[in-house]
């Protein structure tokens, strides 16, 4: 079972999966307090602009902007330190680094309210920490809470293939579903807060538990068997 979770085509469903989750939070953050979590650029122009144009909430954005790139950072820093490795090693513990995940994020719905400082950091913090998880998959590095790289990435091998490079047909498939899970995750997320009044954050945290704790629990239980395939590398 854990060589076929280590299986390449696992390897793109499970970051699909991270991407419209990590989607999912960042929809809920862009319209509960008008602040991304997952990627910061847009925010880094947003408090730019507010700033030339004099606007008077330029002090709450700029605060929302420090929390969410401090957050980030410490995050993606955390999973270099703890976790990060170029290729899928089913040895790490991803189990463990999902649930921190959904705690992360249940603690971001439990002070949203009352400290969104604080509620932003933690979301951010757990963003960081998936997007630093990112591996390798034949040379690709599959992000999954922004889509930038990923268009680049689509882009470029799309542009090469037309002029009749041998570009092979996954190197256009993959970041495209990972695109679309991102766009799906959006989609869903903003529905459950808009039409739904869902507390959308706490349902995503959910899952991250529920995920860490199964992908923790058949680990272990294939490794006293002694499957476990260290240092695997997906081709």
């Amino acid at each position: 079972m854990l060589t076929l979770l280590a299986h390449p085509r696992w390897v793109i469903v499970t970051g699909c999966c991270l991407a419209f989750l990590g989607s999912a939070v960042n929809a809920y953050y862009l319209i509960e307090l008008g602040t991304s979590v997952s990627h910061l650029t847009g925010d880094v122009s947003k408090v730019a602009l507010s700033a030339v144009e004099g606007q008077h909430y330029l002090s709450a954005a700029a605060f929302n902007l420090v929390f969410a790139a401090l957050g980030f950072v410490v995050g993606a820093a955390s999973a270099g330190y703890f976790i990060h490795h170029p290729n899928v090693a089913l040895s790490r513990p991803y189990g463990r680094a999902l649930i921190g995940i959904g705690l992360c994020l249940a603690g971001a719905h439990f002070t949203l309210d009352s400290m969104p400082l604080r509620s932003i950091l933690l979301a951010s913090f757990a963003c960081g920490f998936q997007n630093a998880l990112a591996t390798h998959y034949r040379g690709m590095i599959l992000r999954t809470t922004h889509i930038t790289g990923l268009l680049t990435d689509f882009g470029t091998h799309l542009g090469m293939r037309l002029k009749g490079h041998d570009i092979p047909l996954w190197k256009l498939l993959v970041p495209l579903c990972l695109v679309l899970s991102f766009f799906m995750g959006a989609v869903l997320g903003s529905y459950g807060v808009l039409v739904l009044h869902r507390p959308v954050i706490l349902m995503v945290a959910g899952f991250y538990v529920t995920g860490g704790l199964l992908w923790s629990f058949y680990k272990h239980a294939f490794l006293q068997r002694g499957f476990l395939n260290h240092g695997h590398k997906p081709s």
